[in-house]
């Protein structure tokens, strides 16, 4: 009979790794056939080595008999590639103010460059992607976002039009039922068109927790640059619902970027996503860590 100690180096890895799937079975057998979306962007996608380790869990995921489905972003290469054509960006409330030439670079850069490339690192990875917008089988339709701003003088709101900037009015998962159904690994990126026929750019965060809702998913993952909700301490909370959301908004210690992404968790859960999970897209496995151990790695929001 083997003892512990006398495993060897080589032996005790082969060991934890054994534990490490023991550990996760309860959650392949619990969530097998259950759809994850999964939201990525920030700055991870920028960093090549995290790109491929994200595109590792999500055919992980998909090898488990789980059925992911990823929404992604783009901001920062949007923004490169205007200031590349010299053009300026404005924003409000952290959306960019959107004329008909930014609409026109925003869906070449999502639809085309960035969506591309994350199906050719799933297809390296060893999954079957298939790259898609909102346009595509009619899978979202959007309207065009409305805003109000504050002055900071007369502290008078006032209407501020975004252009070209929309949010899902309506979502037909038919294009994504069909992609899964077929095995392969939906690639969604945030464009989509309104019924007024124009081109609509659209939240990646919003986007993702929309189409979370329609499908029922049993997750909404939103990577993120942060490790999740911080409390008054700088602690990570890692389970929150919208009362505490709300009470914590309140505090003024949820505040700037936060709080639309919470206001998407929030709104997936409350229309039928089971919970939705922000954590840091630049840490190695967050989202298998988060998901198939007892440990977890974000903030979990349920309603």
């Amino acid at each position: 009979m083997t003892t512990d100690a006398q495993i060897t180096p080589l032996g005790r890895s082969a060991h934890e790794k054994a534990e490490v799937l023991i550990e996760a079975l309860p959650y392949f057998q619990n969530y097998a056939g259950r759809t994850f979306v999964v939201k990525y962007g920030g700055h991870a996608m920028g960093d090549e080595r995290a790109a491929r380790d994200f595109a590792e869990d999500i055919v992980l995921l998909k090898a488990v008999g789980i059925n992911p489905v990823v929404v992604h972003g783009g901001g920062p290469q949007i923004g490169d590639m205007l200031g590349r054509l010299g053009v300026e960006s404005t924003f409000v409330d952290g959306l960019r103010i959107t004329d008909e030439a930014t609409a026109k670079v925003a869906e070449m850069v999502l639809s085309g460059a960035i969506n591309k490339q994350l199906v050719g690192w799933l297809a390296n990875a060893g999954g079957k992607a298939i790259g898609v917008s909102g346009k595509d089988g009619g899978l979202v339709t959007a309207r065009k976002v409305s805003r109000t701003t504050r002055d900071p003088e007369s502290l008078i709101e006032k209407a501020v039009d975004l252009g070209f900037v929309g949010e899902p009015a309506e979502v037909d998962t038919s294009v994504i039922d069909t992609a899964v159904a077929a095995g392969m690994i939906p690639v969604i990126a945030p464009i989509a068109a309104g019924k007024d026929g124009e081109t609509y750019n659209i939240n990646a965060d919003t986007m993702a927790g929309a189409i979370a809702a329609a499908l029922g998913a049993a997750r909404l993952f939103l990577l993120t640059d942060v490790a999740g909700v911080l409390g008054k301490a700088g602690e990570l909370l890692t389970d929150l619902n919208p009362g505490a959301i709300a009470a914590l908004r309140e505090e003024g210690v949820i505040t700037g970027g936060m709080v639309p992404k919470l206001e998407t968790c929030v709104n997936a859960v409350e229309a039928g996503c089971e919970a939705a999970v922000i954590l840091d897209g630049r840490v190695p496995h967050a989202m298998l860590l988060e998901f198939f151990t007892a440990r977890g790695a974000g903030t979990l929001v349920r309603a």
